[in-house]
C-alpha cells in the first residue's frame, strides 16, 4: 500500500505486481474482461470524484508505482486502507467495503442514478491453480453471491452499490478447472473468503 495527494486529500492506493503474469477476469472499466494481466491495482479517490478518462487516470497511477504492462484498475471513494483480507484453502480475498448508498440489483429506474462512478465494494481474488476462462467468470458470478450474502447477514438493505467491480486472478500453466461454482472445490474457498471478508467490512463500516 502507498498514498497519494490528490485534490487536497492523502489518498491510498493497494496494488499487486503479478510475477508471473496471471489469468485475470474483471468487472472493472480498466482492464476488465479476461486475459493475462500484470498487476491489480485498487486506488481511492475522492468521493466527488467526476473523470470521465478512467483507463487514462489509472495508467498515471500504475505509472507513479512502476507498474508496467497490462493491467486491472479498480476505484473506489472507500477508505482501501480499510481493506479486509481473508484466506480458504489457498485462496485469497482483499476487500475494500464501502455501504454510504447500498442499492438492490433489480432497483426500478432512477433510484440511485446520483450515485457517484467509483467502485464502493471492490472484490480482489487470487486463486492458485489455473482456471479456464468460462471458469474465470463463474468464478465473479460467485464472489458476487456471496458478497450478497455476507451483505444480507450483516443486514444491509441492499445486494452492493451501483458500481461495485470484482476481479479474480488464477495462476498460468496447464489446462485450467472448468468450474467456479459454490460447491466446486475452488469455487467454495472462494466463496468462503469473499463472504468472510466482505462481512468483516460491512460489519466495522459506520452504518
Amino acid at each position: 500500500m502507498t498514498s497519494r495527494v490528490e485534490e487536497g486529500q492523502t489518498l491510498d492506493l493497494l496494488y499487486w505486481p503479478l510475477a508471473p503474469t496471471m489469468r485475470v477476469a474483471a468487472t472493472a472499466v480498466s482492464g476488465g474482461g479476461v486475459g493475462e494481466r500484470d498487476w491489480i491495482l485498487n486506488a481511492q479517490v475522492p468521493s466527488g470524484y467526476g473523470r470521465v478518462d478512467v483507463a487514462a487516470h489509472v495508467r498515471e497511477l500504475a505509472s507513479t508505482l512502476g507498474l508496467a504492462g497490462d493491467g486491472v484498475g479498480l476505484l473506489t471513494a472507500a477508505a482501501v486502507r480499510a481493506v479486509r483480507h481473508a484466506t480458504d484453502g489457498g485462496v485469497d480475498a482483499h476487500v475494500t467495503v464501502g455501504l454510504a448508498r447500498p442499492t438492490w440489483a433489480a432497483a426500478p429506474d432512477g433510484d440511485g442514478a446520483d450515485e457517484p462512478a467509483v467502485g464502493t465494494i471492490n472484490i480482489v481474488v487470487f486463486v492458485p491453480v489455473p482456471l479456464s476462462d468460462a471458469a474465470l467468470c463463474n468464478a465473479l458470478t460467485t464472489a458476487t453471491e456471496a458478497k450478497c450474502q455476507a451483505l444480507f447477514d450483516e443486514g444491509v438493505a441492499g445486494t452492493g452499490t451501483a458500481s461495485d467491480a470484482v476481479c479474480v486472478a488464477s495462476a498460468r500453466g496447464g489446462d485450467g478447472d472448468d468450474f467456479a461454482g459454490p460447491r466446486s472445490q475452488w469455487g467454495s474457498r472462494l466463496a468462503r473468503c469473499v463472504y468472510a471478508a466482505v462481512r468483516d467490512g460491512a460489519r466495522r463500516y459506520p452504518r
